[in-house]
């Protein structure tokens, strides 16, 4: 572990093995700012001179990974992090972000990542209640993705009719969703989102994910994001712990915990595992993209 300067931010901290470099930046945030393979390309997302007012202040995206709490709200969601965040290492290859409470909306956020010397990275979000009132929310992992390739969501298991009579899991469209956008496809055994730097409208969907990953191919290169599921718990979104959003060549793979109502003083916490594997030539195709990545999201269950 080593301090590094990241997208111009001074006080970055490098985390890394014999497979992969990760860097969190204590400038602002809890933010991660790169993640990828020993000396390749950044698999983050770059979004410098991006900022929304808010009645809070100035957001900025920044880029890489967040923490928000959902459901989504204006300003609560977008409360300003860009003031520097304390930190405490945990480990050769672990760091701890603490930023300032968030004293509007009355919780207190940290990331703990770390990586296990096989290039693989956990994240532990935690959301702390500081209200003196119960409130109910889940934790909301946001991870900005480099434009130019493509989300996986995997389907749910294809169990023909009439062996299998009920629904097995829900599709949710927001109000801006076009179900026509080339940018989504619908496979029987996965569901792609495509960045387009052409394509400006925003595009969002979301599913009731309870094979617990999601993945994004950039050339020959694969990121996985695992996350749990609990049955029978209740999720933001109608039901979303996993969505995908996308403008141009801005893209987002997200995880979502179960919904909590959280008492005073009371912490929810919600879990990313990140892989990257490499040399993975596969087309967008359904079935042959599932042939190649199946193994290794098996092999490493």
């Amino acid at each position: 572990m080593k301090k590094v300067t990241c997208l111009n931010l001074p006080n970055c901290y490098l985390l890394a093995d014999e497979r992969a470099e990760l860097i969190v930046t204590t400038d602002v945030g809890p933010r991660i700012l790169h993640y990828g393979l020993k000396g390749g390309e950044n698999m983050l997302g770059e979004c410098a001179g991006d900022e929304t007012e808010t009645a809070l202040g100035v957001f900025r995206p920044y880029g890489g990974h967040r923490l928000w709490t959902a459901p989504e709200d204006k300003p609560r969601s977008y409360a300003p992090d860009n003031d520097p965040v304390e930190f405490e290492f945990k480990g050769e290859c672990a760091i701890r972000l603490i930023p300032p409470a968030e004293q509007w909306a009355g919780v207190q956020k940290e990331i703990e990542v770390e990586l296990d010397g096989q290039g693989n990275a956990t994240l532990r979000h935690r959301v702390t209640n500081l209200n003196a009132w119960s409130v109910e929310m889940a934790a909301w992992g946001l991870t900005v993705m480099r434009g130019g390739g493509f989300a996986i969501i995997p389907q749910e298991p294809f169990i023909p009719f009439p062996q299998q009579l009920l629904p097995s899991r829900a599709l949710v469209l927001w109000s801006y969703t076009n179900m026509s956008d080339a940018r989504l496809s619908f496979g029987r055994e996965l569901i792609l989102v495509r960045t387009d730097e052409r394509a400006a409208l925003p595009q969002k969907i979301g599913v009731t994910n309870k094979q617990g990953w999601a993945a994004y191919l950039l050339g020959e290169t694969l990121f996985v994001k695992r996350f749990d599921y609990e049955d029978g718990a209740s999720y933001p979104d109608d039901g979303c712990n996993n969505e995908v959003y996308t403008a141009g060549s801005f893209i987002e793979l997200e995880s979502l915990s179960p919904l909590k109502q959280l008492e005073p003083g009371e912490t929810i916490e919600h879990t990313e595992r990140w892989q990257l594997f490499e040399n993975i030539k596969a087309s967008a195709e359904d079935e042959s993209l599932r042939a190649t990545i199946a193994p290794l999201i098996e092999q490493t269950d």
